[in-house]
């Protein structure tokens, strides 16, 4: 009996080894998948999109201090402002007059030296960087996706163009509702979480809804493949690229990427900067890709980009390469937007910029979209 004892008690101490040994090494995985689920919890929202590397892996975009903005006399916000920041949630709020901060402010607990969460902010980012290299040659509009990535042929992407994955007019078929969980989106959140590979995922997805080039349907996994892209034609990750050819050059303070657990970056929503850095994006954008007396963006993909060209439906929000432009835009008008309230608004012939960063949970609402680009426009009209 006591030899059975002393056999159950050396089984029971291995397989707790082993499970021990198990926990260990899911450790940071399990952690990373209770943060998604956890991710937009009303108690929890402000410090998760603040300390976005707490919880996902991650790779630094830029570790200098940056250039700081130069101030202007401050410029009082228009009437209703101060119900807006309330009622959107807003957490971080620098408005640029002629490249000078004529207002900034933070709100529910957060500073100015934090480093927000993009969302598809992002990809307005990636949109920059992709007209740098079309200038330099290494890839054109009118290339197949597959030319770069090879791995998307027989894939849904296969035959769309890198215009096509610009203008989210891939025909990719793909279910990007944040609030159900088994949406596609969720899905591809989950793959992050868990130290997947996203070019896999990506990879993986074979259905079309419609043919390249038809109707512009919001995809973000075509953003996805766009910085595939781009690490395709030129062998380099994307944070290297954007160091060396936006975030240098623009004197961009710290920043980071998150990555899948191959270590690519998440282009498609991942990059954590400060209020003051996505005004200084706004900034590169308004001044027609140029910092200073240096050009760092073509002028002329500025132009291109920010024109609403993609086969959106009539009296929706127009939509560029990667950039949206409001169905009743005025002229030089153009935004960057991502989920739960983050925003650029740019209006280069007032040479205004707005940053806008928040947890707004009710960022779908009805209303709520033309009311914030009414709130801009005021904005800009008191410069």
């Amino acid at each position: 009996m006591g030899k059975w004892l002393r056999r159950s008690a050396t089984a029971t101490l291995t397989a707790a080894a082993l499970l021990g040994g198990v926990a260990l090494w899911k450790g940071e995985e399990i952690g990373r998948l209770m943060a998604v689920n956890s991710l937009f919890d009303p108690d929890r929202i402000v410090q998760n999109f603040t300390h976005m590397d707490r919880a996902f892996l991650h790779v630094p975009l830029s570790a200098g201090p940056g250039t700081p903005l130069p101030a202007a006399d401050p410029v009082p916000l228009p009437r209703g402002a101060d119900d807006w920041i309330a009622e959107r949630r807003i957490t971080g709020l620098v408005i640029l007059k002629d490249g000078r901060i004529t207002h900034e402010s933070y709100h529910l607990g957060t500073s100015a030296g934090d480093l927000r969460i993009s969302w598809s902010v992002a990809k307005s980012f990636l949109s920059l960087l992709t007209g740098i290299l079309i200038d330099e040659g290494l890839l054109d509009l009118s290339d197949p996706v597959t030319r770069h990535v090879p791995a998307l042929a027989g894939t849904a992407y296969d035959g769309a163009t890198v215009e096509d994955v610009l203008q989210m007019e891939s025909g990719v078929a793909f279910d990007e509702d944040y609030f159900d969980r088994n949406s596609d989106i969720n899905r591809m959140g989950r793959v992050l979480a868990l130290g997947g590979a996203l070019d896999d995922f990506t990879i993986g997805l074979a259905d079309r809804n419609r043919e390249p080039g038809g109707p512009m349907q919001y995809v973000s996994m075509d953003t996805h493949v766009l910085g595939m892209v781009l690490r395709g034609a030129t062998g380099r990750s994307v944070p290297d690229l954007m160091a060396d050819r936006l975030a240098g050059p623009i004197g961009l303070g710290p920043a980071y990427y998150l990555t899948d657990g191959e270590g690519a970056a998440f282009v498609l929503g991942g990059l954590n900067m400060a209020t003051q850095d996505y005004a200084r994006l706004g900034l590169l954008v308004g001044q027609d890709g140029r910092i200073g007396d240096r050009q760092i963006v073509p002028a002329a993909w500025i132009d291109a980009a920010t024109a609403p060209t993609a086969n959106t439906a009539p009296g929706s929000l127009g939509y560029g390469y990667q950039w949206w432009v409001p169905a009743d835009a005025r002229t030089g008008e153009v935004m960057a937007q991502g989920i739960y309230g983050q925003w650029i608004y740019i209006d280069r012939p007032r040479d205004v910029v707005v940053a806008v960063n928040a947890v707004d949970s009710r960022f779908r609402d009805p209303g709520v979209t033309d009311a914030t680009i009414a709130m801009f426009r005021a904005i800009a009209d008191a410069q």
